[in-house]
């Protein structure tokens, strides 16, 4: 299935969930204080970590200032970037880890619950902002989302190689460094092209332009990249998938956002229906109500 996103004034083709962001707005949360970031996966000595990628260690977030494997963070190699205090307790984020491997009981192993928990550092506002019940209705509207897109977290990449060289923008005075076929659909809310990959990579502070092939290799990046296009990306919409679920409008505002031209206002009913139950099972599971709203 071909979707259309829009990023600024270029409009992109791609496969069900191919991401053409736009610039961030205005978080409907600008004003009150940011929610201490979730400690991300503990530090791994035997692991390499590329540059951006996140480790916690002795209740900090720290991120990887390049390629570096068994130096420790806050050590004497300088390898890493404090990122500050984080949450380490359990449960601090809303949905368990039970609940999200009832959620996708069949999802391709690469999806790690501790890949996302670890991504959240990025956003602390994602499901970080409200009551309980918002912050719930928020996780369950992204994940509901990201189960539409990739089949129950099933595919990881782009299905369709034949597309996989069309995603090089020659008009983008960066290029395609990583190679003209290098820039396909990857992780869970498929991002694509070269222009996304540079301009989510600057948001999250990793070199994805010259490195794309980390959203579908950590999965740590593949979830942030996902909740990067959640948070700042209005695409056919007019807010953000975060503002519509923390700012009253709901759940069908989030599929506006994320797919609006091809599924609301009638035109792809069944899509839009296929997103609403997963929000309902996964509200369900959350133990939450849905709110009002629920399609476009």
């Amino acid at each position: 299935m071909v979707k259309s996103r829009i990023l600024t004034s270029l409009s992109a083709l791609a496969l069900a969930g191919t991401v053409a962001a736009i610039l961030p707005t205005a978080s409907a949360s600008a004003t009150t204080p940011a929610p201490t970031p979730i400690c991300a996966e503990e530090w791994n000595p035997s692991k390499a970590y590329a540059g951006g990628l996140i480790a916690s260690y002795n209740g900090r977030n720290w991120r990887a200032k390049w390629w570096n494997k068994d130096n420790v963070p806050g050590g004497i190699s300088n390898n890493w970037t404090d990122k500050g205090v984080c949450d380490n307790r359990e449960g601090s984020f809303v949905v368990s880890e039970a609940q999200f491997n009832q959620m996708f009981p069949n999802r391709k192993p690469f999806y790690t619950y501790k890949g996302l928990v670890t991504a959240l550092s990025a956003y602390p506002a994602f499901a970080g902002t409200g009551d309980d019940t918002t912050k719930k209705r928020e996780a369950a509207a992204f994940l509901a989302n990201v189960s539409h897109e990739t089949g129950g977290l099933f595919h990881i990449v782009e299905v369709n190689t034949a597309n996989y060289s069309h995603y090089c923008d020659d008009n983008q005075s960066f290029g395609c460094p990583a190679g003209r076929s290098s820039y396909y659909g990857r992780g869970p809310i498929q991002l694509s092209w070269n222009y996304n990959y540079k301009t989510a990579g600057d948001a999250l502070d990793i070199d994805l332009l010259n490195f794309p092939n980390l959203v579908q290799n950590e999965a740590q990046v593949a979830w942030a990249t996902g909740i990067w296009y959640w948070m700042t990306s209005n695409g056919p919409g007019t807010m953000t998938p975060h503002q519509a679920m923390v700012g009253g409008p709901g759940f069908g505002e989030t599929i506006r956002s994320i797919n609006g031209t091809l599924e609301c206002n009638g035109g792809n009913p069944r899509q839009v229906e296929n997103r609403v139950r997963n929000y309902l099972r996964f509200t369900e599971i959350l133990g939450v109500t849905p709110g009002d709203n629920l399609r476009c």
